[in-house]
């Protein structure tokens, strides 16, 4: 089922002579449940894509739909309401209430919201992020690791359709941060929720994501499962930005055949010139 609709976001900020495109009729639709890792190098646009279809920032045109609904129908108090209650965003930075231990933090949008909390739900929270005996601590009494999986809780206590996550691991160390993306794969098949990642780690963004979507100088370049953008790369770009090194290009070398020939292939992406 398709549960978001991405359509013809084009994104500009300054006017004149300062005019800088950061999305550029970017198009694409999302399946529930699905895993999506948004990729790119610096300034591609990747974190504004997410802005856009989290709510947090207005297109200068085009169209984002969550279930069939245009979420830039709503004004500013609207927006704002849908970003409390049918999305969550998690950054890089935790933005744990230091004050407040891991349940206190955890249900604090709920509470804010006006709503109840959900016991069951936050019970099946707590032992699927690994925070069981740890429930009564507060933020500094918490490792790296163990404060991001509340705030990845906190995000999803109030039950949203997506969840938003702008590079939320890169302040981890290298180790913390591998066992980290464990946690997320084991989470999202757990949850069943639909997730969309920003990442600059291709290597990352290939091992978690259901799906790809390359973004590069504002423009989609491509949206494919994480083995097609591998095996078959639209362009040149694709094919030389997924992997460290360039893991679509094969070098002509030469190849000796069975009958002793040397025989030299050139390589664009997956496809012989």
């Amino acid at each position: 089922m398709n549960i978001l609709s991405i359509e013809h976001l084009t994104r500009e900020y300054g006017t004149g002579d300062t005019a800088v495109t950061a999305l550029n009729d970017v198009s694409f639709t999302v399946e529930a449940g699905e895993f999506i890792a948004i990729i790119g190098s610096s300034g591609s646009g990747k974190s504004t894509l997410m802005h856009l279809m989290g709510g947090v920032d207005r297109p200068t045109s085009g169209t984002v739909r969550l279930q069939g609904q245009d979420i830039f129908a709503r004004n500013d108090e609207q927006l704002a309401v849908f970003r409390r209650r049918e999305v969550g965003l998690i950054y890089q930075f935790y933005n744990l209430i230091p004050v407040l231990n891991v349940v206190e933090n955890m249900t604090l949008p709920v509470l804010m919201d006006g709503r109840s909390v959900n016991e069951q739900r936050l019970s099946a929270l707590v032992r699927a992020l690994g925070l069981t005996g740890r429930e009564h601590c507060l933020p500094n009494q918490l490792s790296g690791g163990q404060q991001q999986r509340v705030a990845i809780a906190r995000t999803l206590a109030p039950e949203p359709s997506v969840l938003f996550m702008d590079e939320p691991l890169s302040n981890l160390d290298a180790k913390l941060r591998l066992e980290m993306r464990y946690e997320l794969q084991r989470l999202h098949v757990e949850t069943g929720s639909t997730f969309v990642y920003v990442t600059h780690d291709q290597m990352e963004a290939m091992t978690l994501a259901t799906q790809i979507c390359l973004i590069e100088n504002g423009v989609l370049q491509q949206y494919d499962a994480p083995l097609t953008v591998y095996h078959q790369p639209n362009n040149l770009f694709v094919a030389d930005f997924v992997g460290n090194p360039s893991i679509n290009f094969v070098e002509a070398k030469g190849a000796q055949r069975a009958d002793g020939a040397v025989e030299l292939t050139v390589f664009q992406g997956r496809k012989a010139l």
